[in-house]
């Protein structure tokens, strides 16, 4: 039985998400290992109508992503520990502000994650070229939003010594 468009719509964002997804003919191959038969073309234009995009890797591969899902989707933890694992090369913090770079093209997508995972203690993001600034509650505060996320993305946070600030980059 053919699945459906809505149906291999469905996987091309299971696959994007788990997998990196280089190229339109390593989709098709994904797709055909599952049992889906599409071509470049048909790829082409399901890549283009759920809006990824190719973003730079750490290490310089690139790789489709999902910048924008509806927002009612609630990411689940391990997607955001392996999207804040890949992308996030540092962490910082102020008062109830988080930093979080990214190599270049990528902050988008760190950004969208962390929107629909319903982070505890994050209020929103905005998300520039390489840089996601997340705007933590009165409550729980940025160093503790920044020491969480630091944690999930496999970093450590800035050593503060005195009134100087030095940071750390993966």
């Amino acid at each position: 039985m053919k699945p459906t468009k809505q149906q291999r719509l469905h996987r091309v964002v299971k696959l994007l998400e788990t997998k990196a997804v280089g190229s339109q003919t390593h989709l098709v191959e994904l797709l055909a290992a599952e049992g889906i038969d599409a071509t470049q073309a048909t790829v082409s234009r399901d890549l283009e109508e759920l809006g990824a995009l190719k973003v730079r890797l750490p290490g310089g591969d690139t790789a489709y992503a999902l910048p924008e899902l509806p927002s009612h989707q609630v990411a689940p933890e391990d997607h955001l520990r392996r999207v804040l694992g890949d992308w996030v090369v540092e962490v910082d913090h102020s008062t109830n502000l988080v930093v979080l770079r990214t190599p270049p093209g990528s902050a988008h997508v760190v950004g969208s994650a962390l929107d629909r995972s319903g982070f505890p203690g994050v209020i929103g993001t905005v998300a520039g070229d390489d840089t996601v600034l997340v705007v933590a509650s009165e409550q729980v505060g940025g160093a503790t939003v920044a020491s969480r996320l630091a944690g999930l993305s496999g970093i450590e946070l800035p050593v503060r010594t005195g009134g100087s600030r030095s940071s750390t980059r993966a």
